[in-house]
């Protein structure tokens, strides 16, 4: 079993009632037992800003899939809510992004592990910090590295099990 960090989130539509779904969808997936589920954030856009803001999280998984077969179904996830992509980092119904796998590093065109900019966004780092705040990246622990960045477009909905109830 492989250990594996996602980041969902979405701008349009019923957004919560997407992450819901969404993160139900991960859990029906064979080879996929959602773990952990960070509390739900209320974002500001980040690239383009004229737009709706987004609804986040971040969900530990275990899995027997290959990070590549991953992605692959959390595409077919982002598809079967609505996802259309017209704009890069423009709205959307659902966005899950592979985070980090197993620690692997992977620069593929279709895959780069861990993901490249969650680094530097507090979108992805603050909930992953909630679930994993032990995690390193490039050597640092999420927590830590959550901390050091602008929190000050993120606004904490609360956790996710009592906003999906």
């Amino acid at each position: 079993m492989s250990t594996a960090y996602l980041g969902l989130g979405g701008n349009l539509g019923d957004r919560l009632k997407y992450l819901a779904g969404a993160v139900r969808a991960l859990n029906a997936e064979p080879g996929v037992s959602v773990e952990k589920v960070s509390s739900v954030y209320e974002t500001t856009p980040v690239g383009v800003v004229d737009q709706p803001v987004f609804l986040n999280l971040a969900v530990q998984v275990t899995t027997t899939l290959s990070a590549r077969e991953l992605l692959t179904r959390c595409l077919q996830i982002e598809n079967n809510f609505g996802r259309v992509r017209n704009e890069r980092w423009g709205p959307r119904t659902l966005d899950i992004d592979v985070l980090w796998y197993d620690g692997n590093v992977v620069n593929d065109p279709d895959l780069t592990l861990p993901h490249p900019r969650m680094a530097t966004r507090a979108f992805v780092l603050v909930p992953l910090a909630e679930i994993a705040p032990m995690l390193l990246l490039e050597g640092m622990r999420i927590d830590l590295r959550a901390a050091s960045l602008d929190q000050s477009g993120l606004r904490l909905l609360g956790p996710f099990a009592s906003l999906t109830e």
